[in-house]
């Protein structure tokens, strides 16, 4: 296999970084990469796509029982407390803990279980083109929450538009007819919020639309981009 054809080793690539190249595949193209400058390069340009896209996503601090396993395994003994009454912000911090508890509860019961990790999705430009629309390959990518509320876009290279045209993200399901996301930028990061995935999307889509979006609840322009889940 001619790991130097620029196609193959940015298609190989997108998997590798995506995470969707896996098992001995996987193996295999790491074991690649010292040898073979053009796969490199490949990554790299892929890691620097989406790397933006991390940018927007919430930190999360891990909880105290994760640096008490840490501390059990390493067998390095926990800093002794001093007692309740010597501490000198106990009393500070007493009155808060009403607070702190209702806190708690109410992200208890918004997050009943664990985080999904989000669904990166590369939209592969069609081809299509328009009068007066995109005047080069219209390719994306997209980050889609856990839970399937909040989608992350990105264009893949520049994307030139005029005026009157703007791009807008949309899901389907099999041959169902596709839901609009809601518009989004042809030159930095978007963020839809509350974008409602219809169940069982299989794919997202980017069309080219007038000022405002579709006035008919479907793609009126060209598809310029389509990418499976």
């Amino acid at each position: 296999m001619d790991y130097g054809r620029a196609r193959l080793a940015d298609r190989l690539a997108a998997e590798y970084v995506t995470g969707t190249l896996r098992g001995p595949a996987r193996r295999r193209f790491a074991a690649l990469l010292p040898a073979h400058p053009v796969l490199r390069a490949a990554v790299r340009a892929w890691e620097a796509r989406l790397m933006p896209l991390t940018t927007v996503l919430p930190g999360e601090a891990p909880p105290a029982r994760v640096w008490q396993r840490i501390q059990a395994r390493l067998d390095v003994p926990a800093p002794v407390a001093p007692p309740w009454w010597a501490r000198l912000a106990f009393w500070r911090g007493f009155s808060a803990l009403a607070g702190l508890a209702a806190l708690s509860l109410a992200v208890l019961l918004a997050s009943p279980g664990p985080a999904q990790p989000p669904i990166v999705v590369v939209l592969d430009a069609t081809g299509a083109a328009a009068s007066g629309g995109a005047v080069v390959p219209a390719a994306f990518v997209a980050s889609i929450s856990g839970d399937g509320r909040a989608v992350v876009t990105k264009p893949i290279g520049k994307v030139a538009l005029q005026g009157d045209r703007v791009l807008e993200l949309w899901a389907a399901a099999g041959r169902n007819p596709p839901r609009s996301l809601g518009l989004i930028s042809a030159q930095g990061v978007s963020v839809v919020r509350r974008a409602a995935l219809p169940p069982g999307t299989d794919h997202l889509a980017v069309s080219l639309e007038p000022p405002g979006g579709s006035p008919t609840g479907a793609p009126t322009g060209p598809v310029l981009a389509v990418g499976s889940l």
